[in-house]
């Protein structure tokens, strides 16, 4: 079964086992406007609940994105480096940054469901 949490920096993950997908929401995406650069990480690279994990940078600012979850880096997503557009028009499909391999999937449980993201990002105004 997959399932997807988020954090407070707006990144999504989706689980499958113990694979997990990373990206910004739709969200983080309006928030930046024009996404005009992405830089993803390589494959290998071990990965901290909460540390730097990617670069992204908009016409309005340049912005971190942080790894959700602790493990290692299975694969960046090659086509965002030549279309970081595709983060605009498909935040939580195509624009994905990184897959990874979880290391400690308890982590999990810090992470909010879709309701309880939709609830923070309404709080926020």
């Amino acid at each position: 079964m997959t399932e997807v949490r988020y954090t407070k920096e707006h990144e999504w993950v989706r689980i499958d086992g113990t694979t997990a997908t990373v990206g910004i929401t739709d969200f983080a995406q309006g928030a930046l406007g024009d996404i005009v650069f992405v830089e993803v990480p390589s494959a290998g690279k071990d990965l901290k609940a909460g540390g730097e994990a990617a670069v992204v940078e908009s016409v309005k600012a340049a912005s971190e994105v942080y790894a959700p979850l602790s493990g290692k880096v299975l694969e960046g997503n090659a086509a965002l480096p030549d279309a970081p557009e595709t983060v605009n028009k498909d935040p939580q499909g195509a624009g994905w940054f990184f897959k990874m391999q979880l290391s400690n999937p308890g982590e999990l449980s810090a992470l909010m469901d879709e309701t309880a993201y939709k609830a923070y990002v309404a709080e926020l105004g």
